[in-house]
């Protein structure tokens, strides 16, 4: 009987290790098993939490967590790769962001152009059988590199290029200048995901960069200075790029051209100098012709205001009068002619 009180007592030892999962909260918990997330709304006991900080704290933490796991066993499950897996509904909880989700990638060139084509990605596979050196070699990746040096320990030079060249280095050569493309596609790539206004590209090597490509170039090179090219010297018959302004050499920034000039700052000032006191006003002779109509009309019209008449100094009548003329109206029957003599009319009784 001792021996087993003895087993007894051990295992009951070993079961006090480990908590139960059913859980008894005063409050219901709220839970979001989509966000994985729980709300405990109950308040904290202040005597525990005072007394035993930690483990208090440590066992609030447990029986929230073991709900939420309780939770998360209650789902609908599915076995992947000898794994069980549960699947997440869709999250209630609205949690705030500083910035907007990301949205979907955008395609690059290639990706772009093989889908207007109709062109499908294949999966390439991992080792391919080389006839030459008769065995399985890998078709990228880790030991990759000796395959081929080990295929290609001899290389033949052709006819027409020098004897002393180094195959083998030009290979290598031919390989960076492959990965350089292939960066500096990557870096256009994303400059045009951004939507960023590229500058104008530099040399780009005589097989690769046209005549028009290669002038740009040299303008954009000999423009890179703080007085935008203005002291750099040409060489003879050298051309300029055409339709190049300062705005399209230096992207960016609106700058204006530099007002340093080749010639000496003192001369620079006498020209400015002598271009403001030998600058004569601009003559318009319409307006002068008009001006010097309204000043005679003035004056006639002074003089005949001051000039005395016969019978004192009332002013004349004007020949529209009809006591000075003596003339009926027409009854509204139009305008007299100009220099006719009017025929008498019915006279009135």
């Amino acid at each position: 009987m001792d021996v087993v009180k003895e087993v007894l007592a051990k295992h009951q030892k070993e079961l006090e290790k480990y908590k139960p999962i059913t859980v008894e909260k005063h409050l219901e918990c709220r839970l979001d098993v989509g966000s994985l997330l729980i709300t405990d709304p109950n308040d904290f006991d202040d005597r525990e939490l005072r007394d035993n900080k930690e483990e208090y704290l440590a066992a609030l933490t447990r029986e929230n967590t073991q709900l939420l796991v309780n939770a998360i066993w209650e789902l609908s499950t599915e076995r992947v790769d000898e794994s069980i897996v549960a699947k997440l509904p869709e999250p209630t909880t609205v949690l705030p962001r500083l910035r907007k989700p990301p949205g979907p990638r955008p395609l690059t060139k290639w990706e772009k152009f093989a889908k207007e084509k109709g062109i499908s990605k294949k999966k390439k596979d991992k080792k391919t059988y080389d006839e030459t050196m008769d065995k399985w070699v890998p078709t990228y990746g880790f030991k990759r590199a000796e395959a081929e040096k080990a295929k290609d320990w001899v290389l033949e030079v052709p006819q027409n290029a020098d004897p002393n060249t180094d195959m083998f280095q030009k290979k290598i050569d031919l390989r960076n200048e492959k990965v350089a493309k292939n960066e500096i596609q990557r870096m256009k790539n994303i400059v045009r995901a951004k939507k960023i206004d590229m500058p104008r590209s530099g040399y780009l090597g005589p097989e690769a960069a046209s005549s028009s490509q290669l002038l740009t170039a040299v303008t954009v090179a000999k423009s890179s200075t703080a007085s935008v090219g203005k002291f750099q010297n040409k060489l003879p018959k050298e051309k300029e790029a055409r339709g190049l302004g300062i705005k399209e050499l230096i992207p960016g920034g609106k700058r204006k051209q530099s007002h340093i000039s080749q010639t000496p700052e003192k001369e620079a000032n006498l020209d400015l100098i002598k271009s403001v006191l030998n600058k004569k006003p601009r003559l318009d002779v319409d307006k002068a012709i008009s001006m010097e109509k309204r000043d005679n009309r003035l004056a006639r019209e002074a003089e005949a205001e001051n000039e005395p008449t016969k019978k004192g100094n009332k002013k004349p009548k004007g020949k529209g009068s009809r006591k000075a003329v003596g003339k009926k109206s027409k009854g509204n029957r139009g305008q007299r002619a100009p220099g006719k003599k009017a025929q008498a009319g019915r006279k009135r009784r």
